[in-house]
């Protein structure tokens, strides 16, 4: 165990805690009688509306957390090619951006990968950003692989090979009629359209 430190005989274990902690720097909540990202209005920018969205969904998350998770959902949106806001929009309804969230499947991590589908894309899924690169890459190979279908919407069965697999796509020829899945796909939509539209 460490001794704890001081600086001018204040002691500081919560900073050393918060240095130890994958939330670096430590979660603030209120600046200047402003609550960071929720006061922010709709001409906001992107990362600010994502970080709104990660806090609503999960109050365990601060701003500063919130907000650095965004700007990582929003480099590796671009980086593949796809609309950041989709992307959080999947994220917060996987996990609400849990990074030890773990499904009843066995699915764990922000983007609730399955260690095989982990190994498959080399992301360590406990990690936040690696699972949201992963999460990226492979969202974005989904919608890639549907958008050659000129009759459907691309996003719709990219969700759905995500959350029920691409075996299920492929054998009922897009989403496939599963319950869980329509409404996560619903779900997500309308993540995705709040971010948009506020």
């Amino acid at each position: 165990v460490a001794a704890p430190l001081t600086v001018s005989g204040t002691r500081t274990d919560g900073l050393r805690d918060a240095a130890l902690s994958w939330h670096i720097p430590p979660p603030v909540g209120v600046m200047r009688g402003l609550r960071l990202c929720m006061d922010a209005g709709r001409t906001a920018p992107p990362a600010m509306k994502v970080a709104r969205e990660v806090m609503r969904t999960n109050p365990r998350i601060g701003a500063v957390d919130a907000l650095l998770l965004s700007t990582n959902v929003l480099n590796a949106a671009r980086d593949n090619g796809l609309p950041p806001q989709f992307l959080a929009a999947t994220l917060l309804q996987e996990s609400a951006f849990d990074p030890a969230a773990v499904s009843s499947a066995g699915a764990v991590g922000i983007a609730q990968f399955t260690v095989p589908t982990a190994l498959e894309y080399g992301v360590d899924p406990w990690e936040p950003r690696s699972a949201i690169g992963g999460a990226a890459r492979l969202l974005a190979a989904y919608v890639g692989g549907y958008r050659e279908r000129k009759d459907e919407d691309p996003y719709a069965p990219a969700l759905a090979a995500y959350n029920a697999g691409p075996a299920a796509v492929t054998r009922y020829h897009g989403v496939p009629p599963y319950a869980e899945t329509r409404e996560d796909i619903v779900d997500v939509r309308d993540r995705w359209s709040r971010m948009v539209g506020r």
